[in-house]
């Protein structure tokens, strides 16, 4: 399969790479001048879960193939975009004239309402999923990132098209497992609320790396979480369908927060994707702060663990 990703991001590199080793032919999209400004590879220091339970460290330069125009021509079957949520609506409307017949998932974040956040791409040309990977690119531009074995993907009630189905096979063939949501809708909202409450203490505190060792904010970023649920309700969401999902938002917030501490500490994976996330001026982690907040108030939600955190993310 020819599969384009759109970016050359944490998700889009980590899953190119996973892609193409199954032997799919994988380009990148990147804005005009940047394929000068990354060269013609992307250092990894992968920590790969989804072939080996107990996982392989990649560490190599893998070459790639950066372009900086795309036409309805060019014949792509996927494409597959993974972006900030903030950014998702400009990136439909640049690929809406120029997707050819490729299928395009969604791989991002998502707080509006789904079909709402990619007008005018084709609804019955979209895909629905979220990443089972983490990380980011530090020093020396290395893509420091872990690759889970689950991939989510979801629908809104009814089951996969054909073109949804083509595009979990792809992955499936590629290794990873499926986690299948019927209300991908409500499991993707649900997961903003829980980015939220990580990133609203993360910004605090300088940056999601920073919450390491650290379960008492761990704490408030579970019980800032919490506070979102019935922001996530009043929009529509029944949780009793999500019960697993929520379920450690209900257990008592400093019990989750020392298991996480310690999972963080002493589970590879994770750390690694906490130590990965260390900018201090990413705007992304603001941004899901801000637009939750803003729900929040329009829903008259109380969330007063995330307006005390308020004075880190809000726009100068």
């Amino acid at each position: 399969m020819k599969v384009l990703m759109f970016g050359r991001g944490v998700i889009a590199s980590a899953y190119g790479w996973a892609l193409s080793r199954a032997g799919h032919e994988v380009e990148f999209y990147v804005r005009p001048g940047r394929s000068a400004m990354y060269g013609d590879s992307i250092d990894l220091d992968l920590l790969d879960l989804h072939r080996r339970p107990w996982g392989e460290r990649i560490v190599e330069s893998w070459p790639v193939v950066f372009r900086e125009d795309l036409t309805p021509d060019d014949g792509f079957d996927l494409i597959v975009v993974s972006v900030s949520h903030h950014r998702l609506a400009e990136a439909a409307a640049f690929l809406a004239p120029r997707i050819g017949n490729a299928t395009v998932l969604i791989f991002s974040n998502l707080w509006d309402e789904p079909l709402d956040a990619v007008v005018p791409l084709p609804a019955d040309r979209l895909a629905w999923g979220f990443p089972g990977a983490g990380g980011g690119f530090g020093k020396a531009d290395v893509l420091r990132a872990t690759l889970s074995p689950t991939v989510v993907f979801g629908t809104f009630g009814q089951p996969p098209t054909s073109r949804e189905q083509a595009v979990r096979d792809v992955f499936r063939g590629a290794g990873f497992k499926i986690s299948e949501q019927s209300d991908i809708r409500g499991w993707l909202w649900i997961h903003f609320a829980f980015n939220v409450g990580m990133h609203s203490q993360g910004v605090r505190l300088g940056s999601l790396s920073d919450l390491i060792g650290r379960p008492h904010d761990l704490r408030d970023a579970l019980l800032t979480a919490r506070e979102m649920l019935p922001v996530v309700q009043k929009r529509g969401i029944d949780l009793g369908r999500h019960r697993m999902v929520v379920l450690p938002f209900r257990v008592p917030a400093g019990v989750t927060a020392a298991l996480m501490s310690w999972l963080i500490k002493h589970v590879r994976a994770a750390r690694t994707n906490m130590e990965a996330q260390s900018d201090p001026t990413a705007e992304e982690p603001r941004a899901i702060c801000r637009d939750a907040l803003a729900d929040a108030r329009r829903l008259g939600v109380p969330v007063p663990h995330l307006e005390a955190a308020e004075e880190y993310f809000a726009e100068e």
